[in-house]
């Protein structure tokens, strides 16, 4: 069973939609770092399953990824609701990613806000798209 949400099945585009937090990479298939940190990406959703795990090709899904020109990979995007709390490049060492998660989940509210900042991006929007 693959932990990533599969953007192409409704049940799983309707659990991610139903999750408190989703935690994104932003990548490109022809990206050899992006298919390098996949497996240990995915294997973080077992450590968080209050949250759902995407993997988004942004050429896959330009007409989502459009309105931000990503240019460093892996990118990473965690969104709690409706707001986003980090949005930005990441060393691809799962590691990291695992740290950034373990402090967002355990701020209290509030605490993780990034307060005024305008993110083009919002990963419900693309669940929804992909929902139709």
């Amino acid at each position: 069973m693959n932990p990533l949400v599969n953007l192409d099945d409704p049940a799983d585009v309707a659990d991610a939609l139903s999750r408190e937090w989703l935690v994104a990479c932003l990548c490109a298939e022809w990206c050899g770092t992006c298919r390098e940190y996949r497996d240990g990406f995915a294997a973080l959703q077992a450590q968080f399953p209050q949250a759902a795990f995407l993997w988004v090709d942004i050429e896959t899904h330009a007409e989502w990824a459009d309105e931000m020109d990503i240019e460093n990979f892996p990118t990473l995007m965690i969104q709690q609701g409706e707001a986003v709390r980090f949005l930005g490049t990441m060393l691809p060492y799962p590691a990291h990613l695992q740290r950034a998660l373990e402090t967002l989940l355990n701020a209290p509210d509030g605490d993780a806000r990034r307060p005024g900042e305008d993110v083009p991006l919002d990963l419900r929007e693309l669940l929804r798209m992909q929902a139709g």
